[in-house]
C-alpha cells in the first residue's frame, strides 16, 4: 500500500509543486485545500481532496477521526497552509500560529501523529543578519524576526518544538521562485517593461531556492527519516540584486533597462501608505510594512551545510537555470 501524504495549502504555487512531486514518487496524495480554492494546478485524477477546518478544533478533531477510521492516519504531513500577507497584523498569528496549534493538538488528541510533520517556515524568522561582513546566517543563530509574518512563523516553530516526542522537521526557505509564482513575476514584468527598481543604496545580497529543489528537499528528508531538526534552505549561493536583475534581463532578451534605486525612507513611506489604503479597501497587499523590512534587509545569505550533510542536498537549479526555466513557463502560459 502506498504511503499517505497530506499536503496542506496545496493550491498555492509551492503546494501544487509538492503535490506534483508526491504523485511522481507514487504517494497516495491528499491535497488540503479550502472548498473555494482554485484547483487549476491540481487536475491529476489521482489527487484526493480534503478541507480541514483548522480554525475550529473540535470540528477538526472530528474530521481527523473520521479520516483515520476510514483510511488510517497520514504517514506524512507537509504543512504549507498559511498566509504571507494580511489586512490586519493579528491575522498572521490567528492563521499561521493559532491554527497550527489547533492542528498539532488535534493530531495528538486523535492519536494520528504522522511519521514526519514537515513545517514550512521562513528564513524571515531570523531577522537581520550580518550586514557588515555579510557572513551567512548559521543555524545556531538566535531568531529575532522583524516582521509580523516572521514572528508568527517563529511562534509556530516554538510551539511544535516544545511538544514532547513530536516528529517535526522545520524548513526555513529563503526566496522561493519558479513556475506559478506571482511575487517574482511582478519584478520580471517591470524589467520587461524597461524598469529595474531597487530599494536602498547599500549593497544587498539575496539568496534563492527554485521551487522544484524545495520539493526535492522535502522528500529527501522524508527518505532520510530526519526528525526534530530545522534547516535553512537556499541553493547555497548569494547574489546581488543587480545579478538577479541582469539574469532576468538576459533571459527576457532585454537589451536596455532603466535602473535606479529608491531611498529607503521613501520606500517605507510608500509601503505604509499602501498598507493603509489596502486596509480601507479591505484587501491585503504584498507591498506593505512587512515587505519594507524585507526590502531593507541587506544580507539574505544562509549556511546550508547542515542540509548538505544530513540529506546530501545538491540543488538541481542555480539561479541562472531557474530564472530561465521560470521565464519560459511565464511566457508559455501568457504571464509575460
Amino acid at each position: 500500500m502506498n504511503k499517505k501524504i497530506l499536503i496542506t495549502g496545496a493550491s498555492g504555487f509551492i503546494g501544487s509543486t509538492v503535490v506534483d512531486k508526491a504523485l511522481s514518487l507514487g504517494y497516495d496524495v491528499w491535497a488540503g485545500i479550502r472548498t473555494s480554492s482554485s484547483k487549476e494546478y491540481l487536475q491529476n485524477e489521482n489527487i484526493n481532496f480534503i478541507d480541514l477546518k483548522y480554525h475550529d478544533k473540535p470540528l477538526l478533531k472530528n474530521q481527523l477521526q473520521e479520516f483515520v477510521n476510514k483510511h488510517g492516519k497520514f504517514d506524512y504531513i507537509v504543512h504549507l497552509a498559511g498566509i504571507t500577507k494580511a489586512i490586519n497584523k493579528s491575522d498572521f498569528d490567528n492563521i499561521n500560529f493559532n491554527q497550527l496549534c489547533n492542528f498539532t493538538d488535534a493530531l495528538i488528541e486523535t492519536d494520528s501523529i504522522p511519521s514526519l510533520f514537515v513545517f514550512m517556515s521562513t528564513l524571515g524568522v531570523m531577522g537581520i543578519g550580518d550586514e557588515v561582513g555579510y557572513k551567512p546566517l548559521k543555524i545556531d543563530a538566535i531568531p529575532n524576526p522583524n516582521t509580523a509574518y516572521g514572528k508568527s512563523k517563529l511562534k509556530a516553530e516554538n510551539y511544535i518544538k516544545q511538544i514532547k516526542g513530536f516528529p517535526y522537521l522545520i524548513l526555513r526557505p529563503t526566496g522561493v521562485y519558479g513556475p506559478r509564482d506571482k511575487d517574482y513575476l511582478i519584478l520580471m514584468r517591470a524589467i520587461k517593461g524597461g524598469l529595474s527598481v531597487g530599494a536602498g543604496f547599500k549593497k544587498q545580497i539575496l539568496s534563492f531556492i527554485y521551487v522544484e529543489d524545495l520539493a526535492d528537499i522535502i522528500f529527501q528528508s522524508i527518505n532520510k527519516g530526519k526528525t526534530q531538526k530545522e534547516y535553512y534552505v537556499s541553493d547555497g549561493y548569494g547574489y546581488t540584486d543587480n545579478e538577479f536583475n541582469n539574469l532576468v534581463k538576459q533571459h527576457l532578451g532585454k537589451k536596455s533597462v532603466l535602473s535606479f534605486k529608491i531611498p529607503l525612507f521613501i520606500v517605507r513611506a510608500a509601503a505604509y501608505a499602501n498598507e493603509k489604503v489596502a486596509k480601507l479597501l479591505n484587501k491585503p497587499t504584498t507591498f506593505n510594512t512587512d515587505k519594507y523590512w524585507i526590502m531593507r534587509q541587506r544580507n539574505w545569505t544562509c549556511d546550508i551545510s547542515p542540509l548538505k550533510k544530513d540529506i546530501d542536498f545538491k540543488p538541481q537549479f542555480l539561479l541562472n537555470e531557474g530564472v530561465e526555466k521560470t521565464i519560459r513557463w511565464y511566457k508559455n502560459n501568457g504571464w509575460l
